[in-house]
């Protein structure tokens, strides 16, 4: 039975919004990593800052404490250590989609219901395109580019207000992995076709990250944790280097109570967890065909801890839509499902490396 929509009351309108909603969010695969805590991966922030040019939302980061402190009975007062905070700004826009049908005697004939196929449809490219932006701001990469590297066509995507503000990855957080060598600074063109991911890169990425303080995730129990995002492909090389096989081998024997294997399935979803790395296998990680002088196929794994991405949901004007519209004196109609929103990449003056660098995202490119 086909739902009326022009004739349901407000209350009713807002539940289909908020099922529209729901669609896009339970089918989005980053949605699941987002909190309202600094503890989470993707920080949802929903409050505003009224500007004279828009509304923003704004993620503060504050900095690590440096000093030494006094000793013995040597005066604090006048000698204590100022704090210092860096705060980056989200701004977000709206984004739209919507379905109109040829006309009341096409719906006659055809047995699909609009109205609840194209609300199926619209959540599902919801999610898609939220999940498409999300990982190519993580990753720096400009919404003018595909996740396969291939540019856009036709699309609206660069003229989103924060498109602007994607920027790519800090010199710091930014490595490549050498198959002969090990980590390097990160350099595209640098990379070859024996640089396939191993338990070695893996292993060496995660020491950086820690040496240069990227503030991993942490569970209640005080187990802290990077996820680890890879192409399925990157992961079936993973999944062929035999030092790789033989840890993972004896952390399954062994059980969850092995220290390799010590995970918590806290900041989103379940991977293969080993050594305080929970790695997933995602499509829309950064792949291009172009790297190593334009013949090498790679991928942008992205390591990220805290706060790693900020997301701006604000309250009122960020509540998810749906529209319906008529024309043709009532023949033909359309649905259109509407979410304010918008993503930002931390970045913050690191008080250890002396530099402003990305928070709480570390890029490793090695080939697939």
């Amino acid at each position: 039975m086909l739902t009326n929509f022009a004739a349901l009351s407000d209350e009713a309108v807002t539940t289909w919004s908020r099922r529209f909603w729901s669609e896009a969010r339970n089918k989005s695969f980053v949605m699941p990593f987002t909190g309202d805590s600094a503890n989470s991966m993707i920080q949802r922030v929903t409050e505003l800052t009224l500007t004279k040019t828009g509304n923003r939302a704004v993620i503060t980061l504050i900095n690590d404490a440096t000093g030494d402190g006094v000793v013995g009975d040597n005066q604090l007062k006048g000698n204590e250590e100022a704090l210092s905070q860096d705060e980056n700004v989200i701004l977000f826009d709206q984004i739209r989609f919507g379905h109109a049908n040829t006309g009341r005697m096409a719906d006659q004939k055809s047995i699909v219901q609009f109205r609840y196929n194209a609300k199926d449809q619209v959540g599902n490219r919801h999610a898609q395109v939220m999940d498409e932006l999300a990982f190519l701001t993580a990753s720096g990469v400009a919404y003018t580019f595909k996740t396969d590297g291939t540019a856009r066509v036709g699309s609206q995507l660069p003229q989103l207000e924060y498109a602007a503000d994607v920027t790519a990855p800090t010199a710091a957080r930014h490595r490549r992995w050498d198959a002969t060598t090990g980590l390097e600074a990160g350099d595209t063109t640098q990379v070859a076709i024996a640089d396939t991911p191993t338990w070695a890169m893996l292993v060496n990425a995660k020491a950086y990250a820690v040496n240069t303080f990227l503030k991993p995730l942490r569970s209640d129990d005080g187990v802290e944790v990077y996820n680890v995002f890879m192409t399925p492909d990157g992961m079936a090389k993973l999944k062929q280097d035999t030092n790789f096989l033989d840890a993972w081998k004896q952390a399954q024997t062994r059980g969850d109570s092995n220290p390799i294997f010590k995970g918590t399935p806290h900041g989103g979803k379940r991977g293969i967890y080993i050594d305080g790395l929970n790695i997933l296998e995602y499509r829309n990680v950064f792949h291009p065909s172009t790297w190593g002088g334009g013949a090498v196929r790679g991928q942008r794994i992205l390591f990220m801890g805290a706060q790693a991405l900020g997301f701006a949901d604000p309250m009122g004007i960020g509540a998810p839509g749906w529209d319906e519209e008529k024309d043709d004196y009532n023949n033909r109609y359309g649905i259109a499902g509407r979410k304010v929103y918008g993503f930002k990449k931390p970045t913050f003056f690191n008080t250890h490396t002396q530099s402003t660098e990305d928070f709480g995202v570390l890029c490793v490119d090695t080939a697939v």
